[in-house]
Formats: C-alpha cells, sequence, structure tokens
C-alpha cells in the first residue's frame, strides 16, 4: 500500500506522541532519580551503591552506545532494532516486580545484586533503543515540524507524568515496602508495552546514506575520525558531560534527606509530585525560549539552575517544608535537558551519520559514568558539600561549551 509523503510524516508525527504520552505514564513507576533510588536505599543499600546503580542507569547506558553503533549504523531499515530493544526493557521491568515480590525473603546483598543487573539490562536495552529511535525520528520528521514536535511531545509528557505521579504518590503510601515497589514496576512494563503501540504503526523510509556514508572498515576509526573533523561533536561531548552531572545528582539528594530528613513513603511521593510540577511548569519556559531562538538558551538557564540546586540542598537539607523545592527545581532542570540536548544533536548531525553521533555522543559522556562512582564513595568518607561544589564547577561550565555550538543552518528542511 502506497502512502503520500504528507500522510506518512502525519502518522509519524502521531505515533511518536502515543509513545511519549505512555512513555510518560509509565516513567514515574520507574523514575531514575526518586523511585529506584529509594528502593535501592530501602533495600540497604549505601550511598556508594547509589552512585554504582546512577552510574549504571545514566552514564553507563549513553556508554554502552558506542557498543550497539557498530551494529546498527548500516542498518537501511531500524524499526525492528527498536522494538527488540524495547521489549528488553519490558522484561527486566517485570523482573524487578517479581523480585521485589520476594525481597521480604531474601539476604540484602542478593536483593541490591539483582537490581544492579536487572536495572543493567533495563538501561542497556535502552540505550540500545535510543540509537534507531534517534535515526528514525531524525528522518521522520524534518524542519519546521522538528522544533514543533520537541515542544509538543514534552507539553504531552507533562501532563502523562502529572497523572502518574499522582497515581505513584498513592499507591507507595498505600502499601509497605516491598509490595509498593513490586506493583510500581509491574505497573510499569505494561504501560512501557503500550507505548510500543506506537513504534508499530511508524512508516520508516529507508536511512539514505547517498553514497557518502562513512567506511566502517572498523567503527573506532570513524569514531575518531568525526571526533577530528567536526568541531561541534567535540564540544557537544564536552557539553553533555558537564550537563550530565546536574542529573546524575538528583539521586544524593534522596541520600541526604535520608540521612538528615528520614525518607517515608510519604516524603518520597511529595518528591516525585514535585518534581513534575517543576517538568510542567518549566515547560513554558523553554517552549518560549526554544520558539524565539535555539536551544542554546535553555542549555544556559539550566546550568544556572544546576548550579544553585547542590547549594540549596544542603542549605535547607534539614527543613521537611522547604526540601522537597529543590526536587520542584530539579524537574525543572530535567525538563531544559530532555528538549535541549537531543534538539542540539539532531541540529548538529544528518541523516547519513546520525546513528553514529548519537552512539559517540553516548560514548563521550564519559564522566556521568565517572563522578557518581566516585561521588557515592566521596560522599561516605568527607561529606555532601565536597561533592555538591565539585559538582557546581563542572555544571557552570555547560555555558562555556554551549556558546562554542554552531547549530545554525543544520536542520535538513528536504
Amino acid at each position: 500500500m502506497v502512502f503520500s509523503k504528507h500522510t506518512d510524516a502525519k502518522v509519524n508525527f502521531l505515533s511518536f506522541l502515543w509513545h511519549a504520552l505512555f512513555l510518560a505514564l509509565a516513567k514515574n513507576f520507574m523514575d531514575v532519580n526518586t523511585i529506584i533510588p529509594t528502593m535501592l536505599m530501602n533495600a540497604g543499600g549505601s550511598t556508594t551503591d547509589l552512585g554504582i546503580l546512577t552510574a549504571i542507569m545514566i552514564g553507563g547506558a549513553s556508554f554502552m552506545q558506542i557498543v550497539f553503533a557498530g551494529f546498527l549504523f548500516k542498518k537501511v531499515f531500524k524499526k525492528k532494532y527498536l522494538l527488540i530493544g524495547i521489549y528488553l526493557r519490558v522484561s527486566a521491568l517485570l523482573g524487578l516486580g517479581f523480585l521485589l515480590s520476594q525481597a521480604g525473603t531474601m539476604p540484602a546483598l542478593y536483593v541490591i545484586s539483582s537490581i544492579y543487573i536487572l536495572i543493567s539490562i533495563f538501561s542497556f536495552s535502552g540505550a540500545f533503543a535510543n540509537i534507531p529511535y534517534t535515526d528514525i525520528l531524525g528522518k521522520s520528521i524534518i524542519g519546521d515540524a522538528r522544533k514543533n514536535f520537541f515542544v509538543t511531545r514534552q507539553i504531552i509528557v507533562s501532563v502523562g507524568i502529572l497523572v502518574s505521579a499522582i497515581l505513584v504518590r498513592y499507591l507507595v503510601r498505600q502499601y509497605e515496602y516491598p509490595q509498593n515497589y513490586t506493583v510500581l514496576f509491574t505497573s510499569a512494563s505494561m504501560l512501557l508495552l503500550v507505548a510500543t503501540i506506537g513504534f508499530w504503526m511508524i512508516r520508516e523510509k529507508p536511512t539514505n546514506f547517498n553514497g557518502s556514508g562513512i567506511d566502517l572498515l572498523s567503527v573506532f576509526t570513524a569514531f575518531k575520525k568525526m571526533f577530528e573533523e567536526d568541531r561541534n561533536l567535540r564540544y557537544y561531548t564536552l557539553l553533555i558531560n558537564s550537563t550530565g552531572i546536574g542529573l546524575t545528582l538528583v539521586p544524593f539528594y534522596i541520600s541526604l534527606a535520608k540521612e538528615r530528613l528520614g525518607l517515608t513513603a510519604e516524603a518520597v511521593g511529595n518528591f516525585l509530585l514535585f518534581q513534575i510540577i517543576g517538568m510542567i511548569v518549566s515547560n513554558i519556559l523553554w517552549r518560549l525560549l526554544v520558539k524565539n531562538g535555539t536551544y542554546k538558551s535553555v542549555i544556559r538557564t539550566y546550568a544556572v539552575i544546576g548550579s544553585l540546586l547542590p547549594i540549596l540542598a544542603l542549605l535547607f537539607s534539614t527543613n521537611k517544608t522547604i526540601y522537597p523545592f529543590i526536587f520542584l527545581l530539579s524537574g525543572f532542570n530535567i525538563s531544559a535537558y530532555q528538549i535541549a540536548v537531543p534538539g542540539i544533536l539532531l541540529e548538529i548531525s544528518r541523516e547519513q551519520n546520525r546513528a553514529l553521533y548519537t552512539a559517540l555522543s553516548g560514548a563521550g559522556s564519559f564522566f556521568t559514568i565517572l563522578f557518581p562512582l566516585i561521588a557515592g564513595v566521596l560522599i561516605s568518607a568527607v561529606g555532601y558539600p565536597f561533592v555538591f561544589g565539585i559538582s557546581i564547577v563542572i555544571t557552570a561550565t555547560s555555558i562555556l561549551f554551549v556558546n562554542q555550538l554552531n547549530c545554525k543552518n543544520r536542520i535538513e528542511n528536504k
């Protein structure tokens, strides 16, 4: 059956939004900043354990894209690989649900080790899926429709995560540990499965290499060549490392709260809800900034907020009334990152090399792996102020890196 390009573009636009909606509904059930860190802490994990888990979820997942890129790069059609990655994520979430249902009868070491394994599968399969996702999105939604998509997606996501945040807040308080997490992860797996319907609907066109695709005699040689020749890519790599530090710090706000305020189910639900409210409210600001300029303004605002957050967290870490507002501001930054970072990647890459650029940018996020590992150990040894101080300096440098990026005239309009 033959469809017009206009019809295909419309179907794909709606298909990606369908996935975004149900992913948003699922996201809070498996939130990497609040739910998963709290689960680990309740299972008996330390700040060192939290650092390892954060490194896996945020930095490690991005780094693994370099492993998958060589396999996926030359695939003309990538839809089936996208679906494989999603199904692995669904399986990992079901595994976590089953693990937590039995956690009360298992040694803490076994539970924590199993969490590491299942979260690794969940995170790495997400990295695998992200390469075909970015490639298909980039060649399906082009020109002015791209900015419209990112902003529209963020609005839909905000509504979805607000609904799920209220539900998650109720479920966390309704059940005791570990039953509450069993319900959360099982529900997340079902919602993620429904989200894949959107990908089944996508009408993928073949990737057009135009005979100019990079000769992959060696994937790493291709990476090295791209990194040396593309100034934008070098600064983008520095950018994702510096901005990524702000995201890796959020789970440690949970451990700080546990240490100084206690960590009740009600508090966790409130942290999550405040984070979601921050994401929704900030979308008004990001919409204006993106509409009137580039993604650079969003990153600059991210850097300012990200530099203030650790200071505010330390100042109000013993105030139960004010401390939840730390997560309100973290919601601002999470939303900013989700809009600006992938948007910049699409603007500095092209259809022929987008899969490799996605992988290389992920592989370049080495410091977002290293920092939480070091932070978890240092917090135990010297405390939060020293680690938070380092993060402030690194996050602030993202302003310098984003100013060096040239995002003009790089969007494909054909």
